[in-house]
């Protein structure tokens, strides 16, 4: 069963996370921080990754630990449920319109952690939500959850579809990853014999 829980508490957050690889995008989030909410709603829904995700964080001061130790406990849940990452397809990429906004994703479930970011946000904010965050979101999944991620906006002009676009993006290229290779007979798809 490629499942797993983790639970995450410091000083500046509490956070609860679940997942299951093999799910339909169900998606229960709780983060206090609406905007970021919607994006996490859109990452489980177009990855086909069940996700339950609850922080209770310092947001009388700002979202970013929040934000932040969301992508940290993500990264975990995914690296935990991959397991050895026997028999997955290991890479994923998506090229991703969202009305204005153009986003393409790569990404590789190395067990090497790289972000790559060439995303400009035109604003500063999307609504109370500083658009600054959603490169940390991205670079403590990556860090946390051994992932190589590039993620480059192609064009685009609103901020809201630009971070959407890339949550989309992103999540596309995971649902390919994860997945099963019928042809790799549970091989770690790696010619190092492990990743």
């Amino acid at each position: 069963m490629r499942k797993a829980e983790i639970t995450r508490k410091t000083h500046e957050t509490e956070i609860s996370v679940s997942v299951a690889l093999d799910g339909t995008g169900q998606h229960r989030m709780a983060t206090g921080v609406g905007f970021f909410d919607h994006m996490l709603d859109q990452l489980s829904r177009h990855a086909l990754i069940d996700i339950a995700l609850t922080a209770k964080g310092d947001l009388n001061i700002d979202d970013h630990h929040t934000v932040e130790d969301c992508g940290i406990a993500l990264g975990q849940a995914l690296a935990r449920a991959l397991g050895d990452k026997r028999g997955i397809r290991r890479y994923g990429e998506c090229s991703l319109p969202m009305d204005d906004a153009q986003v393409r994703c790569a990404l590789d479930l190395s067990g090497r952690p790289c972000l790559v970011w060439n995303v400009p946000f035109p604003a500063p904010k999307i609504g109370s939500f500083d658009t600054e965050l959603v490169r940390e979101f991205f670079q403590a999944l990556a860090t946390h959850g051994g992932i190589t991620l590039h993620v480059d906006l192609i064009h685009g002009l609103n901020s809201h579809h630009i971070a959407e676009a890339v949550f989309k993006a992103v999540a596309r290229s995971l649902r390919l990853a994860v997945e099963a290779d019928p042809r790799a007979a549970g091989s770690i798809p790696s010619t190092k014999g492990t990743l």
